[in-house]
């Protein structure tokens, strides 16, 4: 048996233990989804994919796939009751400054998904493939080059400014980098183009129309975007043309949304994966509150096989939520107050009146929300 083929049976393995526990979680009889006037399944409404279950399986559940009840409740608790963003320790330090949003804007989501402990389904292990060779070069490369940007601040290692601080990022940047002289210095998150597909945890729209379903995603603090998905046996774009979020085509298997998307552009990144990345996703409505969202990976350049990912989307009650469109970029001053501050700091600096900005930190720290895994 080739490996190729190999794979292929472990996916079908883990989508069908999947499946049983989708049905366990709904009840034992199997979910008859609404049809839109036009016959298709219905899959519209808010739902949320939020849920404390990681990508990868932490080591401490490395034979653990689901938990018990009680397991899972006690780590639940666990998260809730850490201080994350509140935690003020380090006051006055520049990672105490870096975390300006408190937990009250950033809460963890409270619960796992069907008390699992991870996200991958495929591998069984949970863990992600092997990257290649070439990716790990990619990600060596760039680690390595914002390393040097940190080199003599209080996040980086001893030593003088480095010389590589005037150079251009040997890929196009996506990341935290200490360097502000300008927009495409700062990452992606802080210019609102920070969310990538597969988009996690977030809350999502959907809306139907014969031949197409849109999708919008209020995703993170102003990352939303909205997707338009043909349905109507319509092909891929052109490979000349790359968009951020991908080219997405779709079609109806039985109750199942089948969404091929492709021809995404080497300015995102998915954990390594840029414009070659490949997704096929499913969304399948298991009950009356739930959708089942289930993402084949795909990238050769970056991952040495294909996996799979799954998540359970739970609907919210249209009453009490809307969803609207993102105004991230007309209200970013955020943007504009970082590169407006550096400039600032350089003139003081020249004149003898303030530090070195150069030496100062502003890549790391800000990030402390806990997961199961820690």
């Amino acid at each position: 048996m080739t490996v190729r083929p190999l794979a292929r049976v472990l996916t079908s393995a883990a989508i069908l233990v999947l499946t049983a526990i989708a049905v366990v979680a709904q009840g034992t009889q199997p979910y008859t989804p609404p049809k839109t006037p036009w016959g298709e399944p219905d899959l519209q409404g808010i739902w949320s994919g939020d849920t404390l279950t990681p990508l990868e399986r932490p080591a401490r559940f490395a034979n653990k796939p689901v938990l018990t009840e009680a397991e899972a409740e006690a780590i639940e608790e666990d998260v809730a009751t850490r201080p994350g963003r509140d935690d003020r320790s380090k006051r006055g330090t520049e990672k105490d400054v870096a975390q300006a949003y408190n937990q009250h804007w950033l809460a963890p989501p409270t619960r796992l998904a069907d008390r699992r402990t991870s996200l991958i389904v495929d591998p069984a292990d949970g863990k992600l493939p092997a990257m290649t060779p070439e990716a790990r070069a990619r990600l060596t490369a760039m680690r390595e080059y914002l390393d040097a940007l940190l080199q003599g601040t209080s996040g980086g290692r001893p030593g003088p400014i480095s010389p590589r601080r005037k150079e251009p990022p040997p890929f196009y940047n996506v990341a935290r980098m200490n360097r502000s002289d300008g927009p495409e210095d700062r990452q992606t998150t802080e210019r609102c183009l920070g969310a990538s597909m597969p988009n996690l945890g977030a809350v999502y729209r959907i809306v139907q129309s014969p031949g197409q379903v849109g999708i919008y995603h209020d995703s993170g603090q102003g990352q939303g975007f909205v997707r338009t998905v043909p349905v109507d046996g319509s092909a891929h774009l052109p490979a000349r043309i790359r968009l951020p979020h991908g080219d997405a085509r779709g079609r109806w298997d039985g109750n199942t949304l089948v969404v091929d998307t492709a021809n995404f552009t080497q300015k995102m990144d998915f954990r390594g994966a840029r414009e070659n990345l490949h997704l096929v996703e499913r969304l399948t409505r298991t009950g009356a509150n739930r959708i089942t969202y289930r993402v084949t990976v795909e990238d050769p350049t970056t991952w040495t096989r294909p996996w799979t990912l799954d998540v359970p989307w739970e609907r919210q009650p249209d009453a009490l939520n809307q969803v609207y469109e993102s105004t991230c970029h007309e209200g970013n001053y955020g943007l504009l107050g970082m590169l407006a501050n550096t400039r600032a700091a350089e003139r003081l600096f020249r004149d003898g009146k303030g530090p070195n900005p150069e030496l100062q930190d502003n890549a790391t720290g800000g990030d402390s929300d806990g997961d199961i895994g820690k």
